[in-house]
């Protein structure tokens, strides 16, 4: 099959691959689409996040028709739509033009929504549910969420204002961003550019000099600092990142903040299927009875290494303005 792989040398080719044979618990997928992810580059660059290749084909998430099932799969029949996240746990990542995955990973593709939109869902909407069901964020709460126009932030958003919470601030740093928050329901009073200097002056001023309960921070770097320093004594700080500074650390241990670390990966460590699924079928729920509407992407082309070089350095450089980049194999 062809795929892209990353070499020896960190860099991304065109290669020709022979999978491996398919398992009794598997099926084979036919990727009609795939999603760049921030992590995707981050391996390439981060010791911390390097751990997390398993293949040389990189990818994490995408969409397709199963084109072979085993002998033990009784979910599923050839020709199925299907919309999965890989993580670690499958034959290959979605660089490519085929996939084995347990059958007990994979979920059937929300029935509204085109390949391309569906591939954009499992990475960012696994993750946001997580940070909805492990915080106890109630209505009267506020809210401090920065990178609310990315992938991440964007479906964690959708999820608490379907949820009727609305005491939220918001971060943004370009018009596009600023207004699909607004299309989404915030007030402008409510959405803040992160780029001004006096950030942190300017919301303490919006709030009044009251603090926020929870801050999700989904950027970390210089966000995680300003989070740190708005938290209330005794708030949540909930890190999807890992990517807090040493200063933040600081401010969060003097004002006794609880701190939630989110990460798929242990669900995925520890080959915890029916986690990913569950969270998956809600997901298209969500999605097919209209309660959340899907991500923006952007179809950034074909799979060839040169693309996938270019949507790196998109993500790399914050220039995807809160679209997520989408790869495309022809059926």
């Amino acid at each position: 099959m062809n795929a892209v792989i990353l070499s020896e040398n960190n860099q991304l080719i065109n290669a020709e691959v022979v999978l491996r044979q398919l398992k009794p618990e598997e099926v084979k997928i036919k990727i009609i689409a795939s999603a760049l992810n921030p992590i995707d580059y981050q391996m390439r660059e981060n010791e911390y996040e390097r751990k997390y290749i398993f293949s040389p084909i990189l990818g994490r998430e995408g969409a397709g028709i199963i084109t072979e099932i085993g002998s033990g799969v009784i979910d599923f029949v050839i020709g199925d739509e299907v919309y999965f996240a890989c993580g670690s746990m499958g034959s290959n990542g979605t660089y490519s033009e085929y996939i084995l995955l347990a059958a007990a990973l994979v979920a059937p593709k929300p029935k509204n929504i085109s390949f391309e939109q569906a591939a954009a869902l499992p990475t960012s909407g696994i993750t946001a549910l997580q940070v909805f069901d492990r915080a106890p964020i109630t209505a009267s709460d506020q809210v401090f969420l920065t990178g609310a126009s990315g992938g991440v932030g964007l479906f964690i958003l959708k999820l608490l204002l379907v949820n009727g919470i609305k005491n939220i601030m918001a971060t943004a740093g370009n018009t596009t961003s600023i207004q699909r928050l607004r299309e989404l329901g915030l007030n402008n009073e409510n959405i803040v550019d992160y780029k001004q200097g006096n950030l942190i002056e300017i919301l303490k001023n919006k709030m009044n000099n009251h603090g926020f309960d929870f801050c999700i921070d989904a950027v970390g770097h210089a966000l995680s600092e300003t989070s740190a320093t708005l938290l209330k004594p005794h708030g949540c700080y909930i890190d999807i990142t890992h990517f807090t500074t040493a200063s933040a650390r600081d401010t969060l241990f003097s004002s006794a903040a609880k701190i939630i670390n989110i990460s798929n990966f242990i669900h995925a460590q520890n080959l915890n299927y029916t986690y990913f699924k569950q969270a998956l079928n809600r997901i298209a729920n969500y999605i097919e009875q209209k309660i959340i509407q899907p991500m923006p992407i952007y179809p950034i082309g074909g799979l060839t290494s040169e693309t996938i070089e270019k949507g790196h350095q998109l993500l790399k450089n914050n220039k995807t303005e809160g679209y997520k980049l989408i790869l495309h194999n022809p059926l």
